[in-house]
């Protein structure tokens, strides 16, 4: 029976590529991954290295803008491809930037496969990690709980999840970096945050809150905020 496997390829260095995953990417026969409407692929760019020259690719171009319909419409088709590949004795490799189940984007495609599909999910490097590496500060401590959140969530729903929190990461900051910045001060969370963008990529940056702000340019897409509560 075919195996669908669900590789996390990291968020950017390919030298966070774990052994499991450059071995399965090295035999692999059929890949996917999520692309731009160009075809360009941060995952594939991160993995392609490992891949054999052989392999079939399964690109599932999608815009990535808040409305879900481009996104919904290419991992329909990407399921319906795949499921074709196992149907037919191939086993196919997904790449997925990060980890794929936080975040990402392999968890789009588990409920459009059969459900008598053979899974394997590969963990990988995420950016949750990586970024707290990059600002070589602890995530938590102790008995403290840290709280993940989408910067896409409204301005109330953040202020409300941030009331009373010990420690917070947000991700895909990008055009929302105002609305949580203005969610990190009313909950006490600003002091000391820091921005870091595109974690491990060649133009990693780290910023404070205030330098984030004032980039004429924004931040990317990419970007994530690390905070905690100051110690009393």
């Amino acid at each position: 029976m075919a195996t669908l496997y669900g590789v996390g390829v990291g968020p950017g260095d390919p030298e966070l590529l774990t052994l499991k995953a450059v071995r399965i990417l090295s035999s692999a026969q059929v890949v996917a991954y999520p692309a731009n409407p160009h075809g360009d692929s941060v995952a594939l760019s991160i993995a392609g290295h490992h891949l054999p020259a052989t392999a079939e690719h399964i690109v599932m171009a999608m815009d990535f803008v808040p409305d879900r319909r481009s996104a919904n419409a290419a991992y329909d088709s990407g399921a319906e491809q795949i499921a074709a590949r196992l149907a037919a004795g191939q086993d196919v490799v997904v790449l997925c930037e990060g980890d794929p189940l936080l975040f990402g984007s392999f968890a789009y495609l588990l409920p459009r496969v059969p459900t008598a599909t053979r899974i394997e999910v590969v963990p990988g490097v995420s950016s949750l990690t990586t970024c707290a590496a990059a600002a070589m500060r602890p995530l938590a401590l102790g008995s403290e709980p840290l709280l993940c959140l989408p910067a896409t969530l409204p301005a109330a729903d953040l202020a409300r999840a941030l009331d009373g929190v010990a420690a917070v990461a947000v991700f895909k900051v990008g055009r929302h970096l105002a609305t949580v910045a203005a969610a990190l001060q009313q909950a006490g969370l600003a002091e000391g945050a820091v921005c870091v963008i595109r974690a491990s990529h060649p133009d990693q940056k780290l910023l404070s809150l205030p330098e984030a702000l004032h980039r004429p340019d924004g931040v990317p897409y990419f970007s994530m905020i690390l905070a905690r509560r100051p110690s009393p």
